[in-house]
């Protein structure tokens, strides 16, 4: 196939560009001889979509482009550009599907389990209808809708919510890390808010699951069937680490150092991704303490 790629360079993108390398892969980066560094000069690298007419000729395009929503304070020039880096390529990516005559097969556009806001401890899968009114919300709402507006009879369009990523080499879990292993980490705030998370094997897996079953269209949760307390997660951090869990991060100072991006934090819920099971497709690490010991155990 040939696929059109969007945040290829990033910590999810960088392996999906490894797991399709047998396909043609145009990437869409704003630094054209670093990404050809990175990933490999077997590819394509365009700097701008505005270098395309079209999307004829493409099967597939992967849409995973975005600013990085936990790096810093949401100040209102930060949160308004962590809308434009989303809804602006996206809008984009749209006009070029309509001005196609033979638009690509499949849009795969990344989203956020942020869609549903803070929820209480009940399970919730792509059925919610109920999410809390928050910037998280806003911003993948107005994202996932703009998707959808390349949907048509010649393409199927995929909502992927993503939770948080697991992975070695980037991500949430390479920012706890240094804690934990000086024996400083613990849970945040009460520790009851439950996180959604995904080994980024399974969710690059996803990814492709999606890109090649040509039943699959909408909204799928990217998250592992058994999400988890800040407080477990936290527990089975430090115990694969054999460091001491004995430390906790008051809700104070993470508002006083992050303002409102501490929601992230502190906040959270419980997501299963019942349309991806119902579709077929089966996790590697479906549970927490497998999924770390992947990552982590030859390091501890």
């Amino acid at each position: 196939m040939k696929i059109l790629i969007t945040g290829g360079t990033g910590f999810i993108g960088r392996e999906v560009v490894t797991r399709l390398a047998q396909h043609r892969l145009v990437i869409l980066t704003r630094h054209p001889q670093q990404a050809k560094a990175l990933l490999g000069e077997e590819h394509s690298f365009i700097d701008n979509l505005d270098r395309l007419d079209n999307l004829d000729g493409f099967d597939a395009v992967i849409n995973l482009a975005g600013e990085p929503i936990a790096d810093q304070r949401w100040s209102e020039a930060r949160k308004q550009l962590l809308c434009d880096s989303r809804w602006l390529l996206t809008e984009q990516l749209v006009d070029l599907f309509r001005l196609s005559g033979q638009p690509p097969r499949v849009l795969i556009n990344a989203s956020a389990v942020g869609w549903y806001g803070r929820q209480g401890p009940e399970p919730i899968d792509e059925r919610c209808q109920t999410p809390h009114l928050e910037f998280t919300h806003q911003l993948c709402q107005r994202w996932e809708a703009l998707a959808m507006e390349a949907q048509s009879q010649h393409t199927r369009v995929c909502l992927l919510r993503i939770g948080i990523v697991l992975g070695k080499e980037g991500g949430a879990l390479v920012k706890m890390l240094p804690a934990y292993r000086l024996g400083l980490g613990g849970p945040m705030g009460s520790g009851e808010q439950m996180m959604s998370w995904i080994h980024r094997q399974d969710l690059v897996r996803a990814i492709l699951f999606l890109l090649e079953h040509e039943q699959c269209h909408g909204v799928y949760n990217g998250t592992a069937p058994q999400p988890v307390s800040n407080r477990a997660f936290s527990k089975t951090l430090a115990a694969i680490l054999h460091r001491p869990h004995l430390l906790s991060v008051p809700a104070p100072l993470l508002r006083l150092v992050m303002g409102e991006a501490s929601d992230l934090l502190l906040t959270g819920q419980t997501v299963v991704p019942t349309r991806l099971l119902e579709a077929g497709f089966h996790f590697d690490y479906p549970h927490l303490p497998e999924a770390l010991s992947s990552l982590l155990a030859r390091q501890g």
